[in-house]
């Protein structure tokens, strides 16, 4: 990666640099990592004068966010970052401007715990703000993958992931209220995995 670039932007998701590339999120000013691993998805938002939160269930995964964000961001509380699982997040309700949960949600075990999770994501997000998702779904592989039960799969690449599609994710937009700000995308890996990234907004009160 060109060194400039990697300074401004970090290990950065594409699909979330492509948003930041858009202009999407230049109003906001609270930012969540839900599932934040080490912090490569807010490298750009520490740097950029945002206030950064995040929450990971790997202990060690938070510790790197918290000195990445005491490197990047100094004023930035540590205390943003702390160690929980998605569906039960400390945070109030309607804290934050944007949300990324990427790579998460399919690792549901069944729909209740998806639900759980996506509800918890829905109610700290401000109403007009951003609800940035990735995750495995069967779009495109459909007849690749294989039911285990609760909603789960064996996928071609030997993983097991919760996995949904282009309906699911159309009803549950339709059932929060949602509108999306980007088409429901979906990238096919080889057709071993697909990956389908799914932005909401929350419509203004």
């Amino acid at each position: 990666m060109n060194n400039t670039i990697a300074a401004a932007f970090g290990n950065i998701d594409i699909y979330v640099f492509d948003q930041l590339l858009k202009g999407t999120f230049d109003h906001c000013r609270t930012v969540l990592d839900a599932g934040c691993g080490g912090g490569r998805n807010i490298h750009y938002f520490l740097k950029n004068g945002y206030e950064v939160s995040g929450i990971d269930a790997d202990a060690n995964a938070i510790e790197q966010a918290k000195a990445l964000s005491g490197q990047l961001a100094p004023n930035n509380l540590t205390a943003n970052f702390v160690v929980g699982r998605v569906e039960d997040m400390p945070f109030e309700a309607a804290t934050f401007d944007l949300v990324i949960c990427s790579a998460v949600l399919h690792f549901a075990r069944d729909t209740d715990h998806f639900e759980q999770m996506l509800q918890a994501l829905w109610r700290v997000l401000r109403p007009g703000g951003y609800l940035f998702v990735r995750l495995a779904s069967d779009i495109g592989i459909e007849e690749l993958v294989q039911s285990i039960g609760n909603g789960r799969y064996l996928l071609p690449d030997g993983t097991e992931r919760y996995l949904v599609n282009q309906q699911v994710l159309v009803g549950y937009t339709r059932a929060l209220g949602a509108e999306l700000y980007e088409p429901i995308k979906t990238t096919n890996v080889s057709n071993l995995r697909c990956m389908t990234t799914w932005c909401l907004r929350k419509k203004q009160e």
